[in-house]
């Protein structure tokens, strides 16, 4: 598999087309730079891009599947059962903003060096 397929496959999963107008002139960029020095920061910024990228899905798809649950349970936050909750009142019960800034700081943001 080339860079630029590697690349292109993991745009074509998103759907911000925001994203994907940024990093693809950014990976033709790094396809056509003929300097090595050059080359290697587009990379790093590329991956660097995806890295965050990815971790922004991540959590949006984290904070949907607390919503879902929370949707289904029809459960309230003080544990009375209740028949009818609304999509809105059920994102801001779901526990999203306890959840996800305890799973973010473990994923890994690194971003490579280079060889």
């Amino acid at each position: 598999m080339t860079l630029q397929s590697w690349m292109r496959s993991r745009l074509e999963r998103w759907c911000a087309k925001s994203w994907r107008s940024i990093m693809i002139p950014l990976v033709n960029a790094l396809l056509a730079e003929d300097d090595k020095d050059r080359r290697m920061n587009l990379f790093i910024e590329a991956c660097s891009k995806l890295k965050e990228y990815e971790n922004v899905e991540a959590a949006s798809i984290l904070e949907l599947a607390l919503w879902k649950r929370k949707l289904k349970s029809g459960w309230s936050n003080d544990g009375a059962k209740r028949q009818a909750l609304d999509r809105g009142e059920c994102r801001c019960v779901c526990g999203s903003n306890v959840v996800i800034p305890n799973v973010v700081q473990f994923l890994d943001l690194s971003v490579p060096t280079g060889p």
